[in-house]
């Protein structure tokens, strides 16, 4: 089994947040393979550069974490990229009008059942839809 890992266990996990301590406890005790998505990657990208514009962070700190993020990913996780099947698997997902998921989440629930992997998320929204769909999820 492995860990497909969200953005937003990411962002916890490399920053500073009120969810950091959940994530380092969870990842600290997981003797799992973890991935990574290219999606994931992106939004970890667009969470960092909206603190910035928020002016939650500098500029300064902003690069440091998305230094740190690659490194980390480099060294710790599996990328792995998105495919059609995602996206395919993701679309039939969104036109369930039972579940309220948004795109990337759909994407992300899809590619973490293409890799066979379970879910880790903060989202509990998205971890229940995805428990509908018959993944595996971890809500740390």
């Amino acid at each position: 089994m492995s860990f497909y890992l969200d953005a937003n266990v990411l962002v916890a996990l490399l920053t500073v947040e009120p969810l950091s301590g959940r994530a380092d406890s969870f990842i600290a005790s997981s003797r799992e393979p973890l991935i990574v998505s290219d999606l994931a990657s992106a939004e970890f990208s667009s969470a960092i550069a909206r603190r910035v514009r928020m002016h939650e962070s500098t500029l300064a700190e902003a690069r440091a974490d998305l230094a740190d993020f690659d490194l980390w990913a480099m060294r710790f996780a599996q990328r792995i990229e998105l495919t059609p099947i995602d996206i395919a698997a993701a679309t039939t997902y969104l036109q369930r009008f039972d579940l309220p998921l948004k795109t990337p989440d759909a994407i992300h629930i899809a590619a973490a059942q293409r890799a066979g992997a379970t879910l880790v998320t903060f989202d509990r929204q998205m971890a229940a839809s995805a428990r509908t769909l018959g993944s595996r999820v971890e809500t740390p």
